[in-house]
């Protein structure tokens, strides 16, 4: 499946230190029937007819994030057994994690004394009572003395958002400025407390707060997503106030943290066209949503997908039409390859919202990975003819045309982005030519393609999937050898845990005829991405040529189960049976590549996705 093309900026890799992910009780995939199955078993809830069948048949539900399907079948489960509160607790979190917010609630009130999901059912009853607008209820609810950093903050700061919608914006100001805690905490305490003070006409504490919130490098680095909400509500702020420069300059503070963010460049122009600005938080419901939000664009890593999705949903349930919660959204539904789910999210983002494009986006992406190819290429053409100067349109675009193979028309597209740009392309443009250079070398057409391998490094030196790309290239070619080296061990030094590149490195050592250093790192390379089919292919090359017969076959199986691409299947198959032949010892491989009249290969890379910053 495709990965998200657009860069994932409203999404964290980074985990702000020393918070622990909250617990959820998880359903194992080993507790399952299916955890050794390789496809996922769709099951009929009608067709269970026992308490096991009906809890194993969910379980594997729930673990495939099946949630309709399991949500069905615990319900059947909980027929035969109405008071099993395993199968109860599962059942709320399913609900809740598919959106299902008024009947997670219902059973979140029914479990609140169980301790096992208290701090589930504390957030979740909170949140409902303060978008009743039964504030103090909230706030009795919410009161948390435990010893875990994350809800303690998290629940403080909820606590504070219902004191605000009691009117008590004083002491919700109050009780988060005494919130204690390790250093993270400040640009979610800082955030949370300039939207009160905005919401509530405090103009001067707002100021104040938001520009402490932004001038945290360290925390804005760790939790992009508060940051860049705390820019937008400083420059609107500043903008309401007439202080047109100032809101300018608050933007540019976001900008220098991160490029090229949709939102903040609308802004930008909504605040130099002179537009009545109104703050995104307003109210204590949207108020309490951004917290949940934040959290959860902080948490956003793999492995966390759960937790984050709860803590998303919830937001959503006070915050409907938050767009920045809807995409982010979408995101993780296409990190468990849901693009269906996906697209459900990214239709739902509102066609006012600075945001809207950037869900187009990824929408015709999902369309493509749905199959839908034409409905996507149809798609993503209006969104170019829309607007001509977004490059993301024809990054999406020619990503779509990568997959189907289509390199002429992919070729094309990027030369009217090129065209697009002017004379002056910034350093973020890398990717058009970069994409460019790969559409002309899969033409075969190398004398346009390095060109463009050549501006993108002119515009981003040190970027390691172009020097690579081009090392290779020229290594693989039998030309500019030590230079081309040079720039795959540079990108290996860049990424040293990236296995695609370091099996460039060690293919590339291959071709030089350098046969125990492309060991050493295929090897490597094969520890670092396992499991793909031309690594393992690479790696038997290898061991064949330093005498390790036996290995190198088992490694070509290996590759051959690994479903490799349909052209490489018959050469793995003559190598298992006869070996590789002879090699002439003054030629490396490379040199009889070119005497043989090889095509040049593509290195390792995937090479529809530009680099990904978070």
């Amino acid at each position: 499946m495709r990965h998200s093309l657009i860069t994932r900026l409203l999404s964290s890799a980074a985990v702000v230190a020393g918070i622990a992910l909250a617990g959820l009780p998880a359903a194992k995939a080993e507790d399952t029937p299916a955890a050794a199955a390789e496809e996922t078993v769709k099951f009929d809830p009608q067709s269970v007819n026992s308490f096991s069948g009906a809890f194993l048949a969910a379980r594997t539900a729930d673990v495939d994030k099946d949630y309709e399907t399991a949500i069905a079948l615990y319900r059947i489960t909980l027929q035969y057994d109405p008071t099993n509160t395993e199968v109860k607790e599962r059942l709320m979190i399913t609900l809740l994690l598919n959106g299902d917010f008024e009947e997670g609630v219902k059973l979140a009130q029914a479990l609140k004394d169980d301790p096992a999901v208290e701090r589930i059912t504390t957030v979740v009853r909170g949140m409902d009572a303060i978008r009743k607008r039964e504030y103090r209820t909230a706030q009795k609810i919410l009161v948390y003395s435990g010893p875990n950093d994350l809800d303690r903050m998290m629940n403080g700061l909820l606590v504070a958002w219902a004191k605000f919608g009691d009117g008590k914006t004083k002491e919700a100001l109050a009780a988060i400025s005494d919130m204690e805690g390790p250093d993270w905490f400040a640009i979610f305490k800082n955030y949370s407390a300039g939207a009160i003070a905005a919401a509530a006409g405090d103009r001067d504490t707002a100021r104040k707060r938001l520009n402490d919130a932004i001038l945290d490098r360290n925390g804005g680095a760790a939790a992009p997503d508060t940051f860049m909400r705390a820019v937008m509500a400083l420059a609107r702020l500043e903008a309401r106030e007439g202080n047109k420069q100032k809101a300018l300059d608050a933007i540019s503070v976001g900008e220098n943290l991160v490029s090229s963010y949709a939102p903040l460049k609308a802004l930008r122009e909504s605040i130099e066209r002179g537009d009545k600005q109104e703050q995104q938080v307003r109210t204590a419901a949207q108020g309490a949503a951004s917290v949940l939000f934040s959290i959860g664009g902080a948490l956003n890593r793999e492995g966390a997908e759960d937790i984050v999705s709860l803590y998303l949903q919830v937001s959503r349930a006070l915050d409907p039409e938050s767009a920045d919660t809807l995409v982010l959204l979408g995101g993780l539904a296409e990190s468990q390859e849901k693009p269906d789910l996906a697209i459900e999210f990214y239709r739902q983002v509102p066609e006012n919202s600075p945001m809207r494009r950037l869900s187009e986006l990824q929408l015709g992406l999902q369309l493509a990975d749905l199959g839908k190819v034409d409905e996507a290429k149809t798609h993503l053409k209006e969104l170019i003819e829309a607007d001509p100067k977004d490059m993301r349109s024809y990054l999406a675009y020619g990503s779509v045309l990568s997959d189907a193979k289509e390199y002429k028309e992919m070729g094309e597209v990027y030369d009217r982005a090129v065209d697009q740009m002017g004379n002056v392309p910034n350093k973020s443009q890398w990717t058009i030519y970069f994409q460019r250079g790969i559409a002309y070398e899969r033409q075969k057409k190398w004398e346009q393609a390095e060109p463009n391998f050549r501006k993108a490094l002119d515009l981003n030196p040190d970027q390691p999937q172009v020097l690579n790309y081009l090392g290779y290239s020229w290594v693989d070619m039998n030309v500019n050898l030590d230079e081309g080296l040079e720039m795959i061990r540079k990108a290996v030094s860049i990424k040293p845990d990236d296995g695609y590149i370091v099996d460039s490195l060690g293919w590339a050592y291959y071709r030089l005829g350098q046969y125990e250093d492309a060991v050493t790192e295929l090897e490597r390379a094969a520890e670092l991405r396992a499991g793909d089919p031309t690594i393992n292919d690479h790696l038997g090359d290898a061991y064949w040529r330093v005498g390790r017969k036996l290995e190198a076959t088992f490694q070509w199986n290996r590759a051959l189960g690994l479903k490799p691409e349909e052209a490489e299947i018959p050469k793995i198959k003559a190598k298992i049976e006869n070996g590789l032949p002879e090699e002439n010892p003054a030629q490396p491989a490379a040199a009889q590549a070119i005497e043989n009249k090889e095509p040049v290969k593509t290195p390792s890379l995937d090479v529809t996705e530009p680099e990904k910053k978070s």
